[in-house]
């Protein structure tokens, strides 16, 4: 299996749940010249939203995003892993983490259809660097 793991931080941003709140979040990052690795959206109630920005650079997003009037909740942790996609693609690490007693807060991932994939692992603060040590990262 070939992959990489990256540590990395995300904020979340809670928004009203009405059509076009994660444009004009994306807008003003974009403005800001703020990269992503990830960006997620997840409902929180019938009137809010939670979106969940990964920056490339987290002291660029805090400094530029608090002088926008923003205030993000953060920084929280996650891994980042990226691979070529294949049949069991993600077995190795979750093996790993099975074995090192680690449980995983949530996890997203997606294929490019050109065979390779993303994931991220959300874990909470106090397994996060057993978590590492487990994967080597």
């Amino acid at each position: 299996m070939s992959y990489r793991i990256k540590k990395i931080e995300y904020y979340n941003l809670k928004v009203q749940d009405q059509p076009g709140e994660a444009y004009k979040l994306l807008r003003e990052l974009k403005n800001l010249g703020i990269n992503m690795a990830a960006f997620a959206a997840i409902p929180l109630s019938p009137d809010n939203t939670q979106l969940t920005v990964f920056p490339d650079d987290s002291y660029k997003l805090m400094k530029e995003v608090k002088l926008a009037g923003q205030r993000p909740d953060g920084p929280h942790k996650a891994l980042l892993i990226q691979g070529n996609d294949e049949l069991g693609a993600l077995t190795d690490v979750h093996m790993k983490l099975y074995k090192s007693g680690v449980n995983i807060s949530a996890a997203h991932g997606v294929t490019d259809g050109a065979g390779q994939f993303g994931y991220v692992i959300y874990l909470r603060a106090d397994e996060f660097e057993k978590a590492v040590k487990s994967l080597g990262v």
